[in-house]
């Protein structure tokens, strides 16, 4: 199933209200554990890859559950450093219709956030891996995190590892003085394999289209993909290290029902996915972890590229079935959607 892949990132606790609730409309929450990079670990383990989740996490009862859970479902938990004052939380508040979803972060002083390179050996970490995962969520958390983010892609680079890096700009994270741009701008010279939403490229990475940006596009659901390939092309342009950009294409009708289908450019080809009308979302937190786990997975075990894309595509359609950040998804039925069949029958 080919070498290790490695994960670098901050899992949380995940509070959230019961159902389709607001926030405290009931004295109660659903506990569960989630965050970018974590997600992708625990989707690729589930998958069956060998799979090593990197982080920092506290000594104490809360971060105990959280090893427990990431050993649960396979994630090589040996490297996480145990340090720091707490654990992230995020509260969640699912939308439903036209309400929007709502998601309040509570991760200020967390482990990751003042963990710094030295505090991880590298050398040890790498040995025997292939591919490295990073968002553009740890380097948005503090200014340790981002030299730590840094340093994990140069010496992923250094050792020959393949380096994927979903932008994800986080607009309630960048508040310690420098842009998205100025870090990520930086971080992605050391990537291979770019993954993006809609308006990553231009809010992560002041990478924008001259007859203007994304925005519309992204808020009326109405996507034009002839843009979105030459926004990939513009991204090669601009980061001449890039193998793939992957772009996902969510065309937002309501917080319950979303269109879904991504592209994907290799330097030469630009292909683009089929395209899922997804209704009664379940919960939409994860699609894009779920997306880049799918994509890895197929570009890691050899698929052909359009494949790969398919895989993930059909991955991330799935993931928005299940409560959770987690996508718990085998590939067999990943498999099945991908080679259409999408009509939810019972398999007996």
């Amino acid at each position: 199933m080919g070498k290790r892949v490695v994960t670098l990132g901050e899992i949380m606790l995940r509070l959230k209200s019961p159902g389709f609730e607001r926030l405290f409309q009931s004295p109660a929450f659903e506990a569960a554990f989630g965050g970018g990079e974590g997600n992708v670990a625990l989707s690729l383990a589930n998958f069956g890859l060998d799979t090593a989740f990197i982080t920092a996490l506290p000594v104490n009862s809360l971060a105990d559950a959280c090893i427990r859970f990431l050993r649960s479902y396979g994630v090589d938990t040996s490297f996480i450093a145990r340090q720091g004052e707490r654990l992230g939380i995020y509260f969640l508040e699912a939308g439903a219709n036209q309400r929007a979803s709502n998601v309040i972060y509570d991760r200020a002083h967390s482990s990751i956030s003042t963990a710094k390179s030295a505090d991880f050996d590298w050398d040890t970490i790498f040995d025997g891996a292939g591919w490295f995962h990073i968002t553009g969520i740890t380097p948005a958390i503090s200014a340790t995190a981002a030299e730590l983010s840094l340093h994990a892609v140069q010496a992923a680079q250094a050792r020959g590892v393949t380096v994927s890096c979903d932008y994800n700009f986080r607009k309630k994270l960048w508040n310690y003085g420098k842009t998205a741009p100025e870090v990520m701008g930086e971080l992605v010279k050391y990537v291979d394999v770019g993954i993006a939403n809609e308006e990553d490229c231009q809010k992560s990475l002041g990478v924008v289209l001259e007859d203007g940006d994304v925005d519309h596009a992204v808020t009326s659901g109405n996507l034009d993909t002839t843009r979105y390939e030459a926004l990939a092309q513009k991204m090669f342009a601009t980061f001449p290290n890039l193998k793939y950009q992957a772009i996902t294409l969510r065309e937002s009708i309501s917080a319950s029902h979303n269109g879904w289908s991504a592209c994907l450019y290799n330097g030469h080809d630009f292909f683009l996915s089929r395209r899922y009308d997804i209704t009664d979302i379940v919960d939409r937190v994860g699609g894009g972890d779920s997306f880049a786990a799918g994509l890895i997975y197929g570009l890691h075990t050899g698929m052909a590229d359009e494949d790969a894309l398919n895989f993930a595509v059909a991955a991330s359609c799935l993931k928005h079935s299940i409560l959770g950040d987690v996508n718990l998804v085998t590939v067999t039925e990943v498999q099945r959607l991908a080679g259409g069949d999408a009509s939810g029958r019972v398999q007996r």
